[in-house]
C-alpha cells in the first residue's frame, strides 16, 4: 500500500472489501480469508501466485508483460472493465 501511496480506504475501494477488514489485518494481524486475499490482489492487479513469490524471485514476465501490469494496477474498477470489454471484442 505505502508504494502505491493507498491509504486502508483506497484499498477498501478498490477491493469492494471493509475498511475494518482491512484494518484488522494491518493493525491485528488477522489473516485474511482466501477470497479477501483475491479481492486484495484483484485491486493490486496481480495474481495469487505473484503474491506468494518470495522476495528476490521474480516470475519471467516478458517487458511487455510486467509494463501492462504496472499500468493496469492503478486503474479505477470501471477502466478495468472498459479495458476488457475492448480486448473481448479484438477477437
Amino acid at each position: 500500500m505505502r508504494e502505491r501511496g493507498w491509504t486502508i480506504y483506497e484499498l477498501a475501494k478498490r477491493s469492494s472489501l471493509s475498511p475494518t477488514t482491512i484494518s484488522n489485518m494491518y493493525r491485528r494481524n488477522t489473516q485474511p480469508s482466501i477470497p479477501s486475499l483475491e479481492a486484495m490482489c484483484r485491486a493490486f492487479g496481480i495474481t495469487m501466485s505473484q503474491f506468494f513469490l518470495e522476495d528476490g524471485e521474480a516470475e519471467a514476465l516478458p517487458d511487455e508483460q510486467r509494463e501492462l501490469l504496472r499500468r493496469w494496477a492503478p486503474l479505477s474498477p470501471e477502466q478495468k472493465e472498459l479495458i476488457f470489454a475492448l480486448m473481448q471484442n479484438m477477437r
